[in-house]
């Protein structure tokens, strides 16, 4: 049997949604790496009885593991590692070691500041120093400690903010009763297949064609669309990879024009290898430049980015692009024409060899029965003269207009570049 592990992500600015859950994902990817079963992710307020009742409810579950996210501070809201004590039959002991630690951590922090009383500051964040008797202590990343606390289950308790929390990890999964507590872990390989240009039901009706294939039921697949891509990940045990194999066969076969990713990289990842030594530009209207900047957060810098153009108004499109008027007037400006003309503005005004043009109507309120919300026109023009234009018609609001836009455009581009056109 597998080990098991349940998430408590603790802080009510998570549960109303005015913070994202960053912490939640990760950890999972982290046990899983780990050959950890996840069983459960639980996300509540900042409230006693509620975080007790969701480490009751896990331990009811039978996990192994319980790992906490949030709650550590030095204010009245941060009760976490009290809550855990209490739910471990264990008294909250001050730690002098540690309260040591974090007052080197605060002076440091302060020198920076005048007229503050130190005391006063080293008072409030005692607190963070209290920890259950016999649980293992993780030094501060910020001023945060985390806690191991043995038993059955085992408790880890992680502080809120992602940087702390990331960088705490290694010294929590080396811990002794951690390490006790995960002993029997299952590791388990995670193949993750990316795929474009396919319906999810298309996928789905090849998954249950594969049911009949020898191992299937061995192969726990887990499938989801997003951004336009479908995402297929399979979790395996090492012997059941032939089970594997034999459904990327069939993948291949029914769907190797669509997938461009069998390692997991993303689209991003492969444009970025891609254009090493190149030097690109961006031409966008109804995207807001989000294709630039897709294309700069993967290169880190702006390596082999030169430069965008947000062109909204007709006039910028001739003014700083320089597009014929003319080709507005006789064919609008969502159209081929004025998406190579965009193109072509934009490889110029930067010196570039590569140019992505996108030209939609994106908003509410600015369709026509010829071109109702929703049209796009893409052309990926490089240097040499190659030359590709796409139209297509995109459902969803404005946001998601815009965002699937970008990621036609970022394959349109791969494509162009391997030469598929």
């Amino acid at each position: 049997m597998s080990v098991r592990a349940g998430i408590v992500v603790t802080g009510t600015e998570v549960l109303t949604g005015r913070v994202a859950d960053r912490n939640g994902p990760w950890v999972a990817d982290r046990l899983l790496e780990l050959g950890v079963e996840l069983a459960h992710i639980t996300i509540c307020g900042d409230r006693p009885a509620d975080i007790e009742a969701q480490l009751r409810f896990l331990a009811a579950e039978g996990v192994d593991l319980i790992v906490t996210t949030g709650g550590l501070g030095p204010t009245a809201d941060d009760m976490t590692v009290e809550i855990v004590a209490r739910f471990c039959g264990r008294e909250l002991t001050l730690d002098a070691e540690l309260e040591a630690k974090i007052a080197a951590i605060l002076k440091h922090l302060m020198a920076r500041f005048t007229g503050v009383d130190f005391d006063a500051v080293r008072a409030a964040n005692r607190k963070q120093a209290m920890v259950p008797a016999g649980a293992h202590v993780l030094d501060p990343v910020g001023t945060a400690p985390g806690v191991v606390v043995p038993g059955s289950p085992t408790v880890l308790v992680l502080p809120g903010p992602p940087r702390e929390l990331q960088a705490m990890w290694p010294a929590a999964i080396a811990d002794e009763a951690f390490q006790q507590a995960v002993a029997g872990r299952t590791v388990y390989r995670q193949e993750t297949v990316r795929m474009f240009g396919l319906a999810e039901s298309g996928l789905a009706e090849t998954l249950r064609e594969a049911e009949s294939l020898p191992g299937f039921a061995e192969l726990e697949i887990t499938t989801c669309l997003r951004r336009g891509e479908v995402e297929m990940v399979t979790r395996y045990e090492p012997h059941s990879a032939p089970a594997y194999a034999r459904l990327m066969d069939l993948i291949r076969a029914r769907h190797g024009e669509v997938v461009f990713s069998e390692d997991g990289s993303l689209i991003d990842e492969l444009l970025a290898r891609l254009l090493v030594g190149r030097r690109i530009a961006t031409a966008e209207s109804c995207t807001a430049g989000l294709l630039a900047a897709r294309l700069t957060d993967q290169a880190g810098s702006s390596a082999y980015v030169a430069g965008a153009v947000v062109a909204y108004a007709n006039e910028a499109k001739v003014d700083v692009l320089g597009v014929d008027r003319a080709l507005i007037d006789s064919h609008g400006a969502v159209s081929q024409e004025v998406a190579e003309a965009m193109a072509t503005g934009a490889l110029r005004c930067f010196g570039a060899d590569t140019a992505v043009a996108i030209t939609g109507i994106a908003g509410p309120g600015g369709g026509t029965e010829a071109k109702p919300v929703g049209t796009v026109w893409f052309c990926v023009m490089l240097g040499d003269g190659t030359t590709v234009s796409r139209s297509v018609r995109l459902p969803g609001e404005r946001a998601d207009i815009r965002e699937r836009s970008t990621t036609v455009a970022m394959h349109l581009l791969h494509r162009t570049l391997l030469g598929l056109g």
